[in-house]
């Protein structure tokens, strides 16, 4: 190996360690910041159709935050978008908050969440694998579960609907290793949009966990 190849390859490793540290701070603040936006959507109790209406918001900020990603601009539609996304789960968290040992529920999901996502982020990280062959099953999979699930509002059936959340997270596991190997192996350079990808594999397993759990305790 060449002393310009050995600079090379210890100037990449600065610059993907130097991705990870912003894109791990920024997913922690977007995170403590949706869940206050999710806190006070809860203290409004806001209805289903607010929502709603907070979730089609967050789909076009979503958008908009990939778009200004590359600008100064992005860091303020990050926390919009994430602000968004938070509280437009004001209403399911207080409909699962309601059931008996709710508020151990949510706690118990935020902390299993938490778990395997630090567990699988550090398999990715510390191995270096990469998991980009796992893109097309991935997607593939999303789109199943995003038809089944859609299907499912019309037809109302439990089983399929905890079959359905069963496969979202598994699904989440897998995005976790394969959006985290994109950003060790260069796949992704920007942090903002790591931080997005990140946050809704994140946000996506929560939700997928909490419905499995509150399944059980639904009066």
């Amino acid at each position: 190996m060449t002393q310009q190849t050995l600079y090379s390859t210890s100037a990449t490793t600065l610059e993907v360690n130097k991705l990870l540290k912003n894109t791990y701070l920024l997913l922690a603040m977007t995170l403590a910041f949706s869940a206050l936006c999710a806190g006070l959507a809860m203290a409004l109790n806001i209805s289903p159709l607010m929502s709603l209406g907070l979730s089609i918001g967050g789909l076009v900020l979503l958008f908009v935050t990939l778009r200004k990603a590359d600008s100064a601009a992005g860091i303020f539609w990050v926390f919009a978008f994430t602000g968004m996304e938070g509280a437009s789960l004001g209403y399911m968290l207080n409909h699962y908050a309601g059931m008996t040992n709710g508020s151990e529920l949510i706690m118990q999901a935020f902390g299993l969440t938490s778990v395997i996502f630090i567990a699988l982020s550090a398999y990715a990280v510390t191995t270096k694998k990469d998991f980009s062959f796992m893109r097309g099953f991935l997607f593939a999979g999303l789109i199943v579960v995003i038809a089944a699930a859609i299907i499912n509002i019309f037809v109302g059936n439990s089983v399929a609907f905890m079959a359905i959340n069963a496969g979202l997270a598994l699904l989440m596991t897998g995005f976790i290793l394969f959006d985290t190997s994109r950003i060790v192996n260069g796949g992704e350079t920007n942090y903002i949009r790591a931080t997005i990808s990140l946050y809704l594999d994140f946000l996506n397993l929560f939700i997928a966990i909490l419905h499995l759990l509150g399944i059980g305790n639904d009066d």
